[in-house]
């Protein structure tokens, strides 16, 4: 159990870290820094997508993850999941069309309230099942720890709070 808490207190100081940078970007909230890139409002609203639907999947329950067939899991978790645990960091890409904001919250005291309740619903799903499971479905990854599942999400938040940071 402390190896959860330790990841979900990193994955919590990832979101502190995003929500101090928010009120950082409220003069150009709306604003995308360069075309064809998101604003900070759509940032925050990618990651608290991912972040519920994480929570959902943890649970159990279908999220806006695609549902890739189990060979392509496979290809996914080693090419994509084990790359990010084992270097922290992200590959260039492109998110799946379910977690590409078209907009988000309106101010940046919305992207805030927005991370926050996003987090508590991750937060919450993890510790309830933990206390059942500590392994998950990801209809992305196959199965894996949800120790790792957390790092995972770690790594996520940290790679857009820096495209925040840069904005």
């Amino acid at each position: 159990m402390q190896d959860l808490d330790d990841s979900l207190a990193a994955a919590r100081a990832a979101v502190e870290a995003m929500i101090q940078t928010v009120s950082d970007t409220a003069t150009q909230w709306a604003a995308p820094p360069a075309p064809g890139r998101w604003s900070p409002s759509q940032v925050v609203e990618h990651v608290a997508l991912a972040l519920e639907a994480s929570a959902d999947e943890i649970a159990g329950r279908p999220s806006r993850f695609p549902n890739l067939p189990r060979p392509i899991r496979f290809l996914a978790r080693t090419f994509l999941f084990d790359r990010v645990l084992r270097t922290g960091a992200f590959p260039k890409g492109k998110t799946n069309p379910a977690m590409n904001p078209a907009s988000g919250p309106p101010t940046a005291a919305a992207g805030v309230a927005r991370l926050e309740a996003a987090w508590e619903r991750l937060s919450a799903t993890c510790t309830t099942v933990a206390a059942q499971n500590h392994q998950i479905t990801s209809t992305i990854f196959g199965r894996v720890g949800l120790v790792d599942y957390i790092r995972f999400q770690t790594q996520h938040t940290q790679h857009h709070h820096r495209q925040l940071s840069r904005s």
